[in-house]
């Protein structure tokens, strides 16, 4: 069924919120972008000229670089000695060469060579007598007689402004001409190359800096006399000109023949020649009324674009929140029957999430101490705490940044099942959840351990510099009795594993604390064993020790390979830096496997003799021994797994029997079972969710559920009755949670299936 959106007060309230976003920038930005229009399509303007400019400087720069560089080679060329180009028999391949180093650039129109106090001029065309050029081309503002001294005196490159020149052809044109004394960089040059530089091919090259624009650029020396001038509609005056040279590279703004212009100023380090454009101002307006037309029309179909996208996205917004609340009706509300009083009720969409959530929450609540709890024993069996969730830690509240670490193992020797033990056991599993001993600065975490009998506590302190170790740890252990004693009045046996200074090796304490408490010296209420003291070293340093041994075997025993494989690794180590013989070294190994093949057989793990490799008996080199114990631990621990696994599966097999056979027993709890089969309630929480795929409690709920309903449709018995025979005292709860299952009440399930189990029309009123 299509839903109507347009119904809910939330979707509304997202369309208008998204319409106000929307319209609000969208009309400021109208408005900013209308009010700067001007600056910024001017500033972009300007910016591109500033760029084109900046090209054009570097292209003609690169063209009178290229005239240093052929004038250079002249001055070089054998060909072009003053004693070859007077010979008659060399002249010619003067001339020539002379022509080649013209085709050399394409803005030479002419290239001549002029050695001082010489009465000839020399060209790519041929050579001329002093008087016979001075009558040939003519100059405008360069008299012949200050051309011949320019051409003698000349001591570094110059170029002259455009003149117009004109041919003996009567042909006129506006050249520049381009000094370079030869040799360059010589203090006493020996004569000169004058390029002769049609004005036309200078402003062609900046021709593209105008476009479409009227304007005008000019390319000025570091005298402020205007080389070249490229002017479209207007021009300056020379004075005018001129005062461009002062500005700095960059853009300005000027008032030019009584007009605002924008100029445009490029400077070049290789010349010091300054690049000027200029153009009116008012040409930017003309461009503006075009941009103001297409925003007026840009604003129109945002606005209509923009409406359409809010209802979009609140659509698409509010359809999550449409699902979540459908969820939570469907998981925490119960589904109402047609024609009850409130199913026309409004419909508070956030409300009834924030209802689901801390439904949620209280769930979460409860089984925090359960995840909590298989956090620590994961720590236990791995290590590896720096690898751990940080996020983890800090929900749980767990902190290991102490600079020492070390885990101890508490328990009675025998699980008991009375009501004191289980009241004296609970008391202990509150004091030890998180204990704080400031004074040593120390706290410590408790974990549930599967063996009914047995705690973990994980202790974590800091260590002053120069302290001693171990007697800080008995320190911390004897206060922790101390707590126990006050709380049960004896106080359990403890085995304490070795510290270490990083969380990661608190699977190896653990593994120590386990064979500390497996081979205490007394059975007595009170005892401490510390691993560290099991150590009864033999008087050789090559045999490895007993308290070794036990680790290794209660390594296996719990299968941590990587606990094992660390010792066999170490042992095979110490007896590489040893100096024994083959035949004591071989009687070595030998312990590790009989430690081995005993804790095998006392697992019941009879297959590893067979499949041994013969090199763990007869191996060749200590490597090699090595790998085949590391080899034989691998196929214990994972036996010992495999073996976990199976009678884990059939622990909660046998526990879902167990609850199949008593649910109706008001008394039965997560509690009481565990007691019953001999493992922690934490064990049994973690494990009959894995195994059986729902919790303890919801199992329950689901058997004592399956039956109610079966009565309800199948006798006529009173409700109560029934409720209270499938092991609930609590009618009203248990009606409240069977609503919530069902959408239904026990009395309107009852009416629904009264005929054989054919739906009827339900009564408004419900009639329990």
């Amino acid at each position: 069924m299509k839903k109507n959106y347009f119904k809910s007060r939330l979707f509304l309230k997202y369309i208008w919120s998204y319409l106000f976003i929307l319209l609000i920038p969208l009309v400021l930005m109208t408005i900013f972008i209308y009010q700067n229009a001007v600056s910024n399509l001017r500033t972009e303007i300007e910016q591109s000229r500033l760029n084109q400019l900046t090209q054009a400087k570097v292209v003609v720069d690169g063209r009178v670089k290229e005239l240093s560089e052929i004038a250079s080679r002249v001055s070089y060329d054998k060909r072009l000695t003053p004693y070859r180009v007077h010979d008659p028999i060399f002249s010619g391949e003067a001339i020539q060469a002379l022509d080649q180093y013209k085709s050399t650039s394409s803005i030479i129109d002419e290239i001549y060579l002029f050695f001082h106090k010489d009465g000839k001029i020399y060209s790519s065309k041929g050579l001329y007598n002093l008087d016979v050029f001075g009558n040939t081309f003519s100059f405008k503002s360069w008299p012949t007689d200050k051309l011949f001294e320019d051409l003698n005196a000349v001591k570094y490159p110059t170029m002259r402004p455009a003149d117009t020149v004109t041919k003996s052809s009567n042909m006129a044109e506006r050249l520049l001409a381009y000094l370079i004394p030869i040799t360059p960089n010589n203090p006493v040059p020996h004569g000169t190359v004058m390029y002769l530089i049609r004005e036309s091919e200078l402003s062609s090259l900046i021709d593209t800096v105008l476009g479409s624009y009227r304007g005008l650029t000019y390319i000025l020396d570091n005298e402020g006399r205007v080389l070249v001038d490229n002017r479209q509609d207007e021009a300056l005056s020379a004075s005018a000109a001129a005062s461009l040279i002062d500005l700095a590279p960059g853009i300005h703004d000027r008032t030019i023949n009584g007009q605002p212009h924008s100029i445009v100023s490029v400077k070049s380090e290789t010349n010091g020649w300054t690049y000027v454009t200029a153009m009116p101002s008012s040409q930017f307006f003309s461009t503006v009324l075009h941009v103001r037309s297409f925003i007026i029309l840009l604003f129109s179909i945002i606005v209509l674009a923009g409406a359409a996208i809010a209802l979009l996205l609140a659509r698409m917004q509010y359809q999550p929140i449409s699902m979540l609340v459908e969820f939570a009706a469907s998981k925490s509300n119960a589904k109402r029957p047609h024609g009850s009083p409130d199913a026309a009720a409004p419909v508070n969409e956030l409300d009834r999430i924030r209802s689901a959530l801390q439904e949620y929450s209280s769930r979460v609540d409860l089984q925090e101490p359960f995840a909590r709890n298989h956090f620590l024993s994961m720590l236990l069996k791995y290590g590896n705490a720096q690898s751990l969730s940080p996020e983890l830690q800090q929900s749980f509240g767990l902190r290991f940044d102490r600079s020492h670490h070390f885990v101890a193992v508490i328990g009675s020797g025998e699980p008991g099942d009375s009501p004191n033990d289980r009241q004296e056991r609970q008391a202990i599993i509150q004091l030890l959840n998180q204990i704080e001993l400031p004074e040593l600065q120390a706290s410590g975490y408790g974990v549930e351990l599967p063996q009914l009998d047995q705690l973990g506590l994980i202790i974590s302190f800091d260590l002053d510099a120069g302290a001693e170790t171990f007697g800080r740890v008995r320190r911390i252990v004897e206060a922790v009795q101390g707590r126990l004693a006050d709380i049960a009045g004896t106080v359990p046996i403890i085995g304490v594993g070795n510290c270490y200074e990083s969380p990661d090796q608190l699977n190896q304490s653990f593994i120590e604390a386990c064979s500390a408490f497996e081979l205490r010296s007394s059975a007595g209420f009170g005892t401490v064993t510390y691993f560290e003291l099991l150590s009864d070293a033999p008087d050789r340093a090559d045999w490895i020790p007993n308290h070794t041994l036990m680790k290794l075997s209660q390594s296996l025993k719990q299968g941590s390979y990587d606990v094992a494989a660390q010792i066999i690794g170490s042992a095979i180590q110490s007896l590489h830096a040893t100096s024994a013989s083959a035949l004591l070294t071989r009687c070595v190994c030998f312990d590790l496997l009989n430690t081995m093949l005993k804790t095998a057989s006392e697992l019941g793990i009879h297959s590893v003799v067979q499949d041994m490799s013969p090199a763990a008996i007869f191996g060749n080199s200590l490597d090699e021994l090595e790998r085949s114990f590391l080899s034989l631990a691998s196929g214990i621990c994972s036996h010992v797994e495999q073996n976990a696994l199976k009678e884990e599966q059939s622990l909660m097999d046998r526990i879902a029997a167990y609850i199949d056979e008593r649910y109706a027993d008001h008394s039965l709890s997560l509690e009481s079972v565990a007691f019953t089969f001999g493992v922690s309630p934490s064990h049994v929480s973690r494990s009959f969710k894995e195994k059986i795929g729902v919790n303890f409690l919801q199992y329950v709920w689901q058997k004592r559920l399956e039956e109610v309903r079966l009565q309800l449709r199948t006798t006529g018995n009173p409700l109560k009755d029934i409720i209270q025979r499938v092991g609930y005292q609590d009618t009203p709860n248990f009606t409240r949670k069977f609503k919530k299952e069902t959408g239904y009440t026990p009395g309107q399930y009852r009416k629904l299936f009264a005929e054989n189990g054919e739906a009827r029309q339900l009564p408004e009123g419900d009639d329990e």
